[in-house]
C-alpha cells in the first residue's frame, strides 16, 4: 500500500476513534434520570408552521395530552393560504382548551421561522415559551423536564437531544439516520466533551424574562442559525448555562428524495461554516472517516485496501446504528445499516458544498450567509451565479 494510502485510512481510523468517543458521550448522557420540577409553572409551546409536512395532523396532536398540568400550544401561520392552515383549524377544532392559533404579523427579518416566533411570542400567555418545529413528537416527559431544568437559575435554555423516524424511502431513511447517527450525538458530545454548546431549535426552551433580556426572538431575525446564535449569547451575555434533557425528541421525516436531503444538509452546511469558521469546519471532516477510506481505496486499489475499506464501513454503520438504537430506545431498523456508506458519501457532497459557497435559495429568497450567520440580500448578478439551491 501506498504511504498515501496508509496516511488516508490512518485519518479514517482516527475518525472512527473521535465517533466512539461521540457514541461513548451519548450513552453517558442518556442513561441520566430525566430531573423531575418542584413546581409547574405555565408553559407555551411555540409551533411556527410551514406547509404540510410528513404526518403534520399526527405530529400536532400528539402535543394535546402531555404529562403536564398547565401548558398550551400556539399554532402559527404566515398567512391562511398556507396549506398547513386547515389541519391548523382542525387541532384547534378538535382541542380548543389547548391549542390556539394565530397568523404571523408583518415581516421583520429575513429569517421566516423567526418572523412567525415574534409573532408567536407575543401571542403566548406564560412565561416560559418552548419552541418545537412541527415535525417533532415528543415524550410525556417532555414538559416536567423542561420546567426541572429552569428551576435552576443558573440555567437560561434547556435543549434536547434529536433522533428522527418514520421513513417510508431512502431519501428519508438518510435524513433520519443522519440525525440520529450525527446530528444528536454531535450536540450531546460537543457539550460534555469540550465545553461548547450547539442549540437546536426543535426544542429550545426559555424563561420569557430571559429572552427579553437577549432583545426577544427580534434579536435574531436576520441570521440563518438563530437557534445557535440564541445558545451562544445565552452564555456570553447572561451568564447561564444550556442544559440538554436526557429524553430525546423524535423528528418525523417520511417522505424524502435523495436530492431533499442532499440539499438540506449543504444548507446545514454552509450554516456551520458560517458558525465555527473555516479552519474548524475543515477539522469536522474527521467525522466522515468513509470519505477517507473510500479515498484510500481509490488510491490503492488492492485487496488488502479493500479489506480496509470494508471494516471501516462496518465500524462506521455499526456507531450510526448504535446511536439510533440508543436515541430511539431500541425502536430502528438494522436494514440503515447498509445505507450509511452511500450516505455518508452525500454528506461530503453536502460539507464540500458548505466549503465553497456563502449563498442559499430559502424558500424563495435568495440569501448570502455572512460571519455568524447573518442574512443579507443576495441581488448582485455576481452573487446569485454562485448561489446552491437549498430547501428550507
Amino acid at each position: 500500500m501506498s504511504l498515501p494510502a496508509f496516511i488516508v485510512f490512518g485519518l479514517a481510523l482516527a475518525g472512527l476513534a473521535l465517533l466512539a468517543i461521540q457514541h461513548l458521550a451519548l450513552r453517558r448522557h442518556l442513561r441520566e434520570p430525566a430531573p423531575q420540577p418542584h413546581r409547574c409553572p405555565g408553559i407555551s409551546i411555540l409551533k411556527p408552521l410551514c406547509g404540510v409536512d410528513d404526518e403534520l395532523f399526527a405530529n400536532l396532536s400528539a402535543f394535546s395530552d402531555l404529562d403536564y398540568p398547565s401548558y398550551e400550544v400556539v399554532l402559527g401561520v404566515k398567512n391562511a393560504e398556507d396549506p398547513a392552515y386547515p389541519v391548523a383549524c382542525r387541532v384547534r377544532e378538535m382541542w380548543p382548551h389547548r391549542y390556539r392559533l394565530v397568523l404571523q404579523r408583518g415581516a421583520p427579518g429575513f429569517n421566516p421561522k423567526v418572523n412567525q416566533l415574534i409573532t408567536l411570542a407575543a401571542a403566548a400567555r406564560h412565561e416560559i415559551l418552548v419552541v418545537s418545529d412541527s415535525n417533532v413528537r415528543v415524550a410525556a416527559n417532555y414538559l416536567a423536564e423542561i420546567a426541572a431544568h429552569l428551576e435552576d437559575a443558573g440555567v437560561g435554555l434547556v435543549t434536547h437531544p434529536i433522533a428522527g423516524a418514520g421513513e417510508r424511502d431512502l431519501g428519508a431513511r438518510m435524513d433520519n439516520l443522519y440525525l440520529s447517527s450525527s446530528i444528536g450525538p454531535g450536540v450531546v458530545a460537543a457539550q460534555r466533551v469540550s465545553g461548547k454548546n450547539f442549540v437546536v431549535a426543535k426544542s429550545m426552551a426559555m424563561r420569557r424574562e430571559d429572552l427579553r433580556a437577549l432583545g426577544g426572538f427580534e434579536a435574531v431575525k436576520d441570521v440563518l442559525a438563530e437557534d445557535y446564535v440564541t445558545g451562544d449569547r445565552v452564555g456570553k451575555l447572561l451568564r447561564k448555562r444550556v442544559a440538554i434533557a436526557s429524553t430525546p425528541i423524535v423528528n418525523v421525516s417520511a417522505s424524502r428524495t435523495i436530492l431533499d436531503f442532499v440539499r438540506r444538509y449543504a444548507r446545514w452546511s454552509v450554516m456551520q461554516r458560517k458558525v465555527m469558521g473555516t479552519p474548524v469546519y475543515c477539522a469536522e471532516l474527521m467525522l466522515n472517516p468513509l470519505l477517507f477510506a473510500w479515498v484510500g481505496l481509490l488510491l490503492a486499489q488492492s485487496a488488502s485496501a479493500f479489506a480496509l475499506w470494508g471494516a471501516c464501513c462496518v465500524a462506521k454503520a455499526t456507531l450510526d446504528v448504535e446511536s439510533a438504537r440508543q436515541l430511539l430506545r431500541g425502536r430502528f431498523s438494522w436494514r440503515s445499516f447498509c445505507v450509511v456508506p452511500i450516505k455518508d458519501l452525500l454528506v461530503a457532497a453536502s460539507w464540500f458544498c458548505g466549503l465553497v459557497s456563502d449563498k442559499v435559495n430559502w424558500r424563495g429568497n435568495r440569501l448570502r450567509v455572512l460571519k455568524g450567520t447573518t442574512l443579507v440580500p443576495a441581488n448582485s448578478p455576481a452573487a446569485e451565479a454562485g448561489t446552491v439551491a437549498l430547501e428550507a
